[in-house]
């Protein structure tokens, strides 16, 4: 579901290739999946983006950068253990 060129409206709401899309959440706002169609916004991945963002953070969110881990520490001593036996 890439874009929303087949979308129909229903009754039901949208629909593209047989799935029932959802408007998105405040949460989505700013992410570069986010289409119009008809003047409401829709995910172009996912059908209900509400329950992507339950769990946390959504992961087809573009707009969210994931938080890494700080870098291990390095003990110099066995670093430069380890750098004399590559000799």
């Amino acid at each position: 579901m890439a874009s929303l060129e087949n979308a129909t409206k229903t009754a039901e709401g949208v629909v593209v290739k047989g799935f029932v899309l959802s408007p998105v959440v405040e949460q989505c706002a700013g992410c570069d999946r986010v289409r119009d169609f008809e003047g409401e916004q829709f995910c172009s991945s996912y059908p209900s983006p509400a329950s992507k963002w339950a769990g946390g953070r959504c992961n087809f969110a573009t707009h969210v950068k994931a938080q890494t881990a700080a870098a291990a520490k390095v003990n110099p001593l066995k670093a430069s253990k380890r750098a004399a036996k590559g000799r």
